[in-house]
């Protein structure tokens, strides 16, 4: 390491723990342990382009250890990405670009918020599987249109957690070549030696799950880290771990030790630090070398995308259909799905949102090429498969069937990398219970904006025989409750289409989930759906009681409607297949479908009671469960539960009469 390097390392070294100090929080360890690291990759390895930091063929950075924040954020202010040395003094503050963990659309040059450790990885996974299908996509022999890689940092946080291991199996099975994973083995957590808890060899697994494993000493050794990114490029056909020997809070009085890990090092320490290093500046003072050693590096940087410009303005010309289809990708163009006749069409016959699901999905993904996704080894029974699209594979990354294997964690962190990269719209399937497993993924969707596509079917006790194990009870409440998630229970085919298109246009992760059971075709255009609940069914006048059901329920509260007809109450059927888009509506329309002067409310859902209850105020009932299911015929346990005519009209007349 020559001087100026040197001097560059050490700034990042001093910053993020004078960042650190200033908060009175943080993680010191990683970014003292890593400067060595984060400069060799942001100075000799990584495409990327400062001034531009969204350009398309760029590498993509991921720190998959966010608790170390402060050395992505020194990086970006020395690489002069745009944040500024009052940013750093923000570090952990309200309102600040320098948030405690990284987050994706705050920040320039974070490509993706990370906080649950392992899941950066799934996410670079997720990366490294877009730029695989772009490029087999688009690629010609004669320009490699779509050629970068993905790199991620993690610590042995990531390498405990399961969705790791998950995501690494994936990723060996793909050969996923263009994956590098940079591995701080430090060997010390928040309690101390990684030994007493984790001594399994790190490297022996990667390689049984396909890697290619290197190992390196001595993490301050920037030749060696250089040579080892470009051994770990020269492999195609797996991807590569790079195994670097750091010390945790290097350079510090507490390297070495737990102490720094979750805890400033206090001004004392930093300034004895400083002073070892030979760093005779003012706190969150750069030297003016370190300012002009990185800024000689933006020609090439700036190199980078104008090449890549160049090579696109070529392919413009010799590849015009492949060039359009290429621009609409990047941009997420959709076909107007509204005036889509077919699409819209009415079921001829009753038939499960699970099926109907998968008929829409076809026709989309036919309308739409860059629509992508998979299941966790359900694909046949959610109905999740693409007719005709290929298989995604080592062998064909052109195929449009991500088969992801039982692994529901991992599938949903790799489908937001997907996302995340751009040019695709990813969607990822299994049975609603086992959203459970994908719960903080789904999250991370819902925090980063992501319209990540979630089909999750056998959505209640409807699944039957399997039992409760099978069957979801609190699942939709729990999604409803997640910010930012919009949860969609169709109750027909076109409230099934209706979810799908509110999917592929909104800002945000959309759950759609799916009975297993045949449901009614509804007597609507389905458009309605879009605004979250509409009016299904109504009478004249003023209703005496207004019903409000989702999905299955709806066919039985249709039903339970006439019976009230017959004994001449009034009765109004509200269908609600999405309680957030209904909410995001103005109170003109919401008192419209649902009127204030009509306290008399039944709501009906197989599922548990818990967020009905703001629609049907103290006067009303909910009709649902709040107990586990139990193992019969779908049709006994309905009835069992009162999902039925008959109970309907029973809490419908008792409301009337409160």
């Amino acid at each position: 390491m020559n001087e100026i390097q040197q001097l560059t390392v050490n700034s990042i070294r001093v910053l993020s723990s004078e960042a650190i100090d200033r908060a009175n929080s943080g993680h010191p360890g990683l970014p003292l342990g890593c400067a060595t690291i984060g400069y060799t990759l942001f100075a000799n390895n990584l495409v990327h382009n400062p001034k531009n930091p969204d350009f398309f063929n760029r590498d993509r950075f991921v720190l998959s250890a966010g608790h170390g924040s402060m050395l992505i954020y020194s990086l970006l202010h020395l690489f002069n990405y745009g944040l500024t040395i009052d940013d750093l003094k923000s570090f952990r503050q309200f309102g600040s670009l320098t948030p405690g963990h990284p987050e994706y659309g705050h920040t320039k040059g974070v490509e993706t918020s990370t906080g649950p450790l392992g899941q950066g990885i799934a996410n670079a996974v997720g990366f490294a599987v877009a730029e695989s299908m772009l490029a087999a996509r688009f690629n010609k022999d004669d320009i490699k249109l779509i050629d970068h890689y993905t790199y991620a940092l993690c610590g042995d946080g990531c390498m405990m957690e399961g969705i790791e291991s998950e995501a690494a199996s994936l990723a060996g099975t793909w050969k996923l070549g263009k994956l590098i994973v940079i591995y701080d083995s430090n060997h010390i957590t928040i309690e101390g030696d990684t030994d007493i808890a984790f001594t399994e060899n790190v490297g022996k697994r990667h390689e049984a799950q396909g890697w290619q494993v290197i190992k390196l000493t001595d993490g301050e050794d920037i030749d060696a880290l250089n040579k080892a990114i470009k051994r770990a490029k020269k492999e195609t056909d797996k991807p590569s771990l790079i195994i670097v020997n750091t010390q945790i809070g290097h350079g510090s009085a507490k390297a070495g030790s737990a102490d720094c890990h979750g805890a400033p090092l206090g001004k004392e320490l930093t300034d004895q630090m400083k002073k070892n290093m030979g760093y005779n500046y003012m706190p969150f003072t750069v030297p003016k070398a370190v300012y002009e050693h990185t800024a000689s590096m933006q020609r090439r940087f700036s190199g980078y995308e104008r090449k890549w410009k160049r090579l696109l303005k070529e392919y413009k010309v010799k590849y015009p259909d492949d060039y359009k289809a290429f621009m609409s990708a990047v941009k997420r163009e959709l076909p107007d799905l509204l005036k889509d006749a077919d699409l819209w069409a009415k079921g001829e016959k009753a038939d499960a949102t699970r099926n109907s699901s998968g008929v829409v999905l076809n026709k989309l993904a036919q309308r739409i090429p860059t629509i992508v996704g998979g299941a966790a080894d359900l694909a046949p029974s959610t109905k999740t498969y693409l007719k005709g699209q290929g298989d995604y594979s080592a062998k064909n990354y052109g195929g449009r069937n991500i088969h992801f294997g039982i692994r529901e964690h991992a599938m949903s962190a790799i489908s937001n990398g997907i996302q995340l990269h751009g040019g695709l719209n990813a969607y990822c399937s299994t049975f609603f219970v086992f959203s459970d497993y994908m719960k903080n993924a789904m999250r991370m969707s819902a925090l980063m904006n992501l319209p990540v596509t979630y089909v999750l079917t056998h959505d209640s006790i409807g699944v039957g025989e399997d039992g409760p194990t099978h069957e979801p009870i609190e699942q939709l409440a729990a999604l409803r409750s997640m910010p930012n998630m919009q949860v969609f229970r169709p109750a027909d085919l076109r409230e099934t289409v209706a979810a799908y298109v509110s999917a592929l246009t909104s800002k945000c992760p959309t759950s759609i989930v799916c009975s297993r059971q045949n449901l009614v075709q509804l007597e609507t255009s389905g458009q309605d759906a879009l605004r979250g609940g509409y009016i299904v069914a109504d009478c004249e006048g003023k209703p005496d009681v207004i019903l409000i059901a989702t999905g299955s329920e709806v066919g039985i509260t249709l039903e339970a409607k006439k019976q009230l007809d017959a004994q001449g109450v009034s009765a109004r059927v509200v269908s609600m297949p999405c309680c957030e888009l209904f909410d995001a509506q103005n109170e003109k329309y919401r008192n419209h479908v649902l009127l204030p002067s009509v306290r008399a409310r039944v709501a009906v859902e197989a599922g548990c009671t818990a967020t009905w209850y703001k629609y049907v105020g103290l006067d009303g009932k909910v009709v649902g469960i709040d107990t586990f299911g139990a193992s019969a015929p779908a049709n006994e346990l309905m009835a069992h539960y009162g999902f039925t005519v008959e109970n309907v009209v029973a809490n419908a007349l008792a409301v009337i009469k409160k």
